[in-house]
């Protein structure tokens, strides 16, 4: 029996699914700005980076619990600085996150949703200026948490000068921003 070659390439793009876009390279650029934790003084970094903020902050949280963190950006926002938060919704919900800053955000008039998609909307980043050419990318394992600086062993990254970078940390943040429901109707939805 002949089998016909592009149906056999037809019917192995139907059985495979859709087709995953690859993941993007940029080119290598800027500087990167490195803290480990317990060691480092990694919420100091992240304080540092967002006074450097002169137009907007994006935060993508897994888990916000630090207060000089939302103390930070409630002064941004003070400031002039448009700050814009994602939160997980589980995370939020758990009765361990009554020590959540979120409804601190949310009451300083700071734009908060909550990510009800995904079992866990694990990212942990903070774009600081990210229209900008002198933007920067915070990211790593590290929560904005008081127990990721002083009990866990977590990384993070301050990438700066990578405009490219930071123009797709956006996007993503974007994607996942229409996909979001308002602080706090995603609770309960």
């Amino acid at each position: 029996m002949k089998v016909c070659p592009a149906l056999v390439v037809f019917f192995l793009l139907v059985l495979s699914g859709p087709a995953r876009p690859e993941p993007s390279a940029l080119p290598a650029q800027g500087t990167v700005e490195l803290a480990f934790t317990p060691w480092d003084d990694a919420e100091g970094a992240v304080l540092r980076v967002l006074h450097e903020a002169r137009k907007s902050i994006y935060v993508q949280a897994y888990l916000f619990t630090s207060r000089p963190l939302a103390k930070a950006l409630i002064e941004a926002k003070g400031r002039g600085i448009t700050d814009y938060v994602l939160s997980d919704r589980e995370m939020l919900a758990k009765d361990e996150a009554s020590r959540s800053q979120i409804p601190q955000l949310a009451a300083a008039d700071i734009p908060v949703w909550i990510e009800v998609r995904y079992a866990a909307a694990h990212n942990k980043i903070i774009l600081i200026d990210p229209e900008e050419a002198t933007g920067a990318v915070v990211t790593g394992s590290y929560n904005f948490t008081f127990s990721a600086q002083a009990r866990n062993a977590e990384n993070l990254l301050i990438l700066r000068g990578n405009p490219g970078l930071a123009r797709a940390y956006l996007a993503n943040w974007q994607r996942h921003r229409i996909e979001a429901l308002p602080y706090p109707q995603g609770l309960f939805d």
